[in-house]
């Protein structure tokens, strides 16, 4: 669905009216389009010790134009901010104070990335209070830049470091166009594990991926997205409907398979069709989800049971047999599409977010299953998302959850497939059991 009213403030007369007004200005984002450059701009990367200075030579590998000293006045695509030295809450002083001065330098949808250590690692208190300092820091910084720029972190658990595979991928991804609509964020990269693409433009070449609930709307976004990354795509939905899936399947040269996934056998089925068909299988996006709003006063069995067993019950039983079967042995991916009203609560939907919220425990759970064979589980959590199902919202609500994020827009299904795709691929091996928000930074819940 289209948002006209960000496309009517985004330029010409429009912004000077909602300027003059002050109504919310929200700007058409920076996204991704195949063969473009990672980032328009200079990179400023701010900080002291070896992990910035390895960190900047690997960006300058990638041909990128890297500053370690600001330039007055000089336009920025991005700033990456490297805390990962921090011993105590004074050494944020310098760096950030010294990165502050270039922000009304950065470009219009440029990035903000810090790059800090776990605090739940530190045994120092001092320690873990500097580290967990960037958590407030980076999310407040991220509600405050405009003009479609974004804040995100990276956090290095002990086994990681700054140029480690899942550092760098995480990093190209936050610089990217590909994160958008993904603000104020962190992602934990807790090994060495992973590796970064040939190809950046095909990271999932050679991969076989199975999408569930991929006939319409954000499952058939997440099905074009793989593809067009170099995958080759299984899309699953329930027979019904069969003919949107057939078409999606023709759009991204991959097969269908028609499957009700609350059957008993339906991760088994996933299997046998992907090695039949494909000869292996490397990637599983749940997708599939159903919602049967109700007050919880007003709940019945069937509401209840219906969309757990969708939600949460049927991922359970499918990564079962996954975990059992030799065909999915090799750097194996799972990514869950959980929601923010699993972590926020929303009213009416307590039946709905004990799913999503059991999404993100299973992933969490999972993850240690999965590291043996060089696997990794993740989940993306989508914010207000402009779908066919959020367009009969009524106008009135609409706006008003369009504009309750730091972006002051909606997503789009193609975000939330973004975010799935660079959690699917090998540069994100060493990040697994994490939930990913992909919301705009929404200013509800946590």
């Amino acid at each position: 669905m289209t948002d006209k009213y960000t496309q009517f403030v985004s330029r010409g007369l429009g912004r000077d009216i909602a300027k003059k007004l002050g109504l919310p200005q929200p700007v058409e984002l920076r996204r991704y389009r195949p063969g473009q450059p990672l980032i328009e701009g200079p990179i400023l990367v701010q900080g002291a010790g070896a992990g910035a200075d390895e960190l900047a030579a690997a960006l300058l590998a990638w041909d990128l134009d890297v500053r370690r000293h600001a330039v007055p006045r000089e336009k920025l695509g991005a700033i990456i901010l490297v805390l990962d030295v921090a011993a105590r809450p004074e050494d944020l002083e310098r760096p950030v104070l010294t990165a502050a001065a270039s922000l009304r330098d950065l470009a219009s949808g440029g990035r903000v990335v810090t790059i800090s250590r776990s605090a739940a690692e530190a045994t120092d208190p001092a320690a873990a209070a500097a580290r967990q300092g960037v958590d407030g820091l980076l999310r407040s910084l991220a509600k405050e830049l405009r003009a479609g720029a974004t804040g995100n972190g990276i956090v290095l658990a002990d086994g990681a470091r700054t140029t480690s595979p899942g550092t760098l991928g995480a990093l190209r991804f936050f610089l990217s166009g590909r994160s958008a609509f993904v603000d104020g964020q962190f992602l934990t990269v807790t090994s060495d594990a992973g590796e970064l693409p040939a190809d950046p433009e095909k990271p999932l070449t050679g991969k076989v991926a199975a999408v569930t609930g991929a006939a319409r709307g954000i499952g058939a976004a997440i099905a074009r997205t793989l593809h067009r990354d170099g995958a080759t795509v299984i899309v699953i939905d329930i027979p019904a409907a069969g003919d949107h899936l057939a078409a999606v399947a023709n759009e991204v040269h991959g097969t269908a398979l028609q499957l009700d996934i609350t059957r008993e056998d339906a991760g088994q089925r996933i299997i046998d069709h992907a090695v039949q068909r494909h000869g292996r299988l490397d990637i599983v996006v749940h997708n599939a989800g159903i919602t049967r709003d109700k007050l919880l006063a007003n709940m019945d069995q069937s509401r209840w049971s219906s969309v757990i067993g969708v939600n949460i019950a049927a991922q359970l039983r499918i990564n079962e047999a996954l975990l059992a079967s030799e065909h999915f042995r090799t750097s194996p991916r799972i990514v869950s599409v959980a929601s923010t009203s699993g972590i926020a609560g929303n009213r009416g939907q307590t039946n709905y977010a004990a799913s999503k919220g059991g999404v993100m425990g299973m992933v969490r759970a999972t993850a240690p299953l999965l590291a043996e064979h060089g696997g990794s589980i993740n989940a993306v959590a989508p914010g207000f998302i402009e779908t066919e199902m959020t367009a009969k919202i009524p106008f009135a609500t609409r706006e008003v959850a369009r504009r309750l994020n730091s972006l002051q827009q909606g997503g789009r299904p193609g975000d939330v497939a973004e975010a799935i795709a660079f959690l699917a691929s090998d540069a994100a091996g060493g990040i697994s059991g994490e939930v990913l928000r992909v919301c705009g930074q929404n200013l509800v819940g946590a």
